[in-house]
């Protein structure tokens, strides 16, 4: 007799997935941590042909139920020659919006096309080089070119490869410095499709902006001129941010045509009342924990979301022990496997032979990742944007999906679940970069002058920036200006090529090399921030992973590190100071003034604090002697007059405490308003600042140049303002906490602070 023969069929359960939602959720409706409910209702498909049939050999790419809307529109326009942004929702099939373009160009019988596809992570590069291959047409050969390839794969990719799968880095390093040797795949060059592009934001998108430049350039000059394609997560404005990458007029695709079964969204308050002394404290990765395990006993195939890796394997082990079987049922997924694992554990999540993975932001994006039914996140992301893009990784079939969203205890989270309605309704942030910053506009000219003299033909590329970033070169003697006949060019004339000089992700020169005692390159730090972050004595995370720095060599660029416990954090303490440089724009905010412009910012940092981790108990403090630090950026500031703050009821004791603590919650709000975190944004405030004789608030882009955050600040501003009063009154402590105007990074370790200051500061501004 056969094992499933002895089965007995009245312990199967036959509940359908939107049964065992309901009954988890019905469980859980008596508790207070479960704050609210919302549900999003299912979406029928809608369909559509295409203007011009496609070729017979490539007609096969259809689906065999047809187009959705928008993949339709989005297909006609790229055919058409016109670069587009698809900015629909998870599981709505973006991919084919490209792939179907790409296979018709590449597949011709006369000079066959080829296409270039970056994607900000090596896994979704390995999981489009499965849905290229799965089409079965032996002409769409597409290979990858990332840091897992070896010499011999990468040269099979240059000589053979028509479509190739790499990311931004791997275009600046390897590609464009060595163009000559791709120029029979650049002169042939129809497409570049830039996938996840809501990634590409602050200096990592500034930075990816001139390389696209760079690339079309050399592509021209080879005799092609390609078309765009990106994808995107729903983001606000997505055609202004394709059009600042690629230096084109782009295309929005944004009315969503693909089905989707109904979503429901949980949100969840760990500790419901934190002022009651006698309540237990829960943590925000054990109560996930503990949801994930309960959603896996009841059938429902579950992603949970960390922030850490470290974090990411604790709660893996956790549900391995909790859940039955869980050794083979649950899966870790972050960066740093081997380039085996993560194809393995890849494969298994899309066959669905697991039923609970554990990750990092890594799966946020969009790889297929099969029919999960619900997804747990430990904390709330940075913007919005981000957490719709979570949320979205399951029902990926489109089926029923649930998701629960357990809130940390920082500015965001709060105020999200202490406004759930407004906050899941609201419209999704922008992603911006700023692409005239000098420090990334000037690093990637000399790039572009040494991979190609540089004329004032090529102003095209750099509309409006060339011809200073070209003087700066000169000056600095990066660049030499020669007469080759007619025209006057621009040469490199460095040393080193330029290219291994500029990190893609920082800004200002080149970074620090990251090393273990042995030299093992761990990783890189802007030099912007090596003081603060990877002092002598400071405890480094990298991906997730502790670090204690023993040495910071500033002549050579290197920090010296070695493995720590984890169980001790730093935090550095910083004298600071302001001056504005230029004021570019000017208005009120209620009854405060508020400027935008540009600002020199110098740090020094003077010491350090040791804190226990498990209790955030200072244990230590030790001075430290480093030189001050320097950064040209954007910035808005706040003035409030002596009017504002007598009519306020604020007393000059106060004062100092108040405009801290705004600055603080303020910063802790700011992605609300733009995709960005905390950590891309710095701030300062005074009782009377040099520039404008009155109490002020900066609160400035955290990198040389500027990243683009401060101008949508500025436009922002009310609503802004605003959402900070909101989040400091609501929250329940009597003096103030993480949850509303502690900062996790502020140099003066949280002092003073005056929660109650903040309150009256702020009701008198907008009243």
């Amino acid at each position: 007799m056969s094992r499933l023969a002895t089965i007995d069929t009245t312990m199967i359960d036959h509940r359908t997935t939107e049964e065992r939602i309901g009954s988890w959720l019905g469980e859980m409706s008596a508790d207070p941590r479960l704050v609210h409910v919302h549900r999003v209702p299912p979406r029928e498909a809608r369909f559509d042909t295409l203007a011009v049939p496609l070729p017979e050999r490539i007609a096969c790419m259809i689906p065999t139920g047809g187009l959705w809307s928008h993949q339709a529109h989005a297909i006609d326009a790229v055919r058409a020659g016109r670069s587009v942004v698809v900015a629909t929702g998870t599981a709505s099939g973006k991919s084919l919006c490209y792939q179907i373009p790409i296979a018709e160009s590449v597949t011709r019988p006369v000079r066959p096309g080829t296409a270039l596809v970056l994607f900000p992570t090596k896994a979704l590069a390995h999981d489009q080089l499965r849905g290229f291959g799965s089409f079965g047409l032996p002409q769409l050969i597409a290979a990858p070119y990332d840091g897992d390839a070896t010499p011999e794969m990468r040269k099979w990719a240059r000589t053979t490869g028509r479509v190739i799968l790499t990311n931004p880095e791997m275009l600046h390093h390897g590609i464009l410095p060595n163009h000559r040797k791709w120029s029979t795949f650049l002169g042939r060059l129809t497409h570049i499709v830039v996938d996840e592009a809501h990634s590409l934001r602050g200096v990592f998108g500034s930075h990816t902006a001139h390389v696209l430049r760079r690339t079309v350039r050399l592509a021209q000059h080879y005799g092609a001129d390609p078309v765009f394609v990106f994808t995107s997560a729903t983001v606000g404005a997505p055609e202004e941010l394709a059009s600042e990458l690629s230096n084109r007029k782009v295309e929005a695709i944004t009315d969503d045509g693909s089905p989707s079964g109904e979503r429901v969204v949980a949100l969840w308050q760990p500790n419901p009342d934190p002022s009651d002394p006698t309540s237990p404290f829960r943590s925000t990765i054990g109560e996930a924990g503990r949801i994930a395990a309960s959603l896996v006993d009841d059938g429902l195939a579950t992603l949970v979301f960390c922030e850490s890796r470290r974090a990411t394997e604790t709660l893996a082990g956790t549900l391995r022990d909790r859940i039955t079987g869980g050794h083979d049922r649950v899966r870790a997924y972050r960066s740093g496997y081997l380039p085996t694992e993560r194809r393995q554990i890849e494969a298994e999540l899309s066959s669905g032979t697991v039923d609970c993975v554990v990750a990092t932001s890594a799966l946020e994006l969009g790889i297929d990742i099969g029919g999960l039914d619900a997804t747990v996140l430990c904390g709330i992301p940075g913007t919005v944007a981000s957490l719709w893009q979570r949320v979205g990784r399951s029902g990926r079939r489109g089926g029923p999906s649930l998701a629960v969203v357990v809130a940390g205890d920082d500015q965001l989270d709060q105020w999200i679940l202490a406004h759930p309605a407004e906050a899941l309704a609201r419209a999704p942030e922008r992603a911006v970069v700023n692409v005239a910053n000098p420090m990334v506009v000037d690093a990637h000219v000399a790039c572009a002058a040494h991979e190609r003299p540089l004329s004032h033909r090529d102003e095209e590329h750099w509309p409006d920036l060339l011809d200073d970033a070209v003087l700066r070169g000169v000056r600095s003697e990066d660049l030499r200006l020669l007469r080759r006949g007619p025209d006057l060019v621009a040469v490199y004339d460095g040393g080193r090529w330029p290219s291994s000089l500029v990190g893609l992700r920082a800004a200002g020169g080149e970074p620090f090399r990251i090393v273990d005692r042995s030299g093992t390159l761990i990783g890189t730090v802007d030099a912007a921030r090596v003081c603060q972050q990877s002092h002598p004595g400071a405890v480094y995370l990298h991906q997730g992973r502790p670090w204690l720095v023993t040495q910071l060599d500033l002549v050579d660029r290197r920090v010296v590190v070695e493995s720590n416990d984890g169980e001790t954090t730093t935090q550095a303490r910083t004298r600071a100071s302001t001056v504005v440089l230029e004021e570019h724009d000017v208005t009120r905010v209620g009854r405060a003034g508020l400027s935008l412009g540009l600002v020199e910012v110098t740090r020094q940092v003077v010491g350090y604090q040791i804190r226990r981790v498990a209790d955030r108990t200072v244990i230590g403090e030790e001075p430290l002697d480093l030189p001050p630090t320097t950064t040209i950026t954007t910035s808005v500031w706040y003035t409030f007059d002596q009017g504002l703050i007598r009519s306020s009821g604020l007393e000059e004791r106060q004062l100092p405490g108040a405009l801290h603590a705004v600055e603080h919650a303020a910063i802790g709000m700011l992605p609300l308003f733009t995709i960005c975190d905390r950590w891309d944004v710095g701030g300062l405030s005074t009782a009377s600042a040099e520039d404008t004789g009155l109490p002020t608030v900066f609160v400035h882009d955290a990198v040389s140049g500027g990243a683009g955050i401060a101008p949508l600040a500025f436009h922002a501003s009310p609503r802004h303002l605003a959402a900070t009063l909101d989040l400091i009154r609501a929250c329940r402590c009597a003096t103030g906490c993480p949850a509303c105007i502690q900062s996790p990074k502020c140099g003066n370790g949280n002092e003073p602070l005056d929660k109650a200051g903040a309150i009256l500061l702020l009701a008198g501004t907008l009243a």
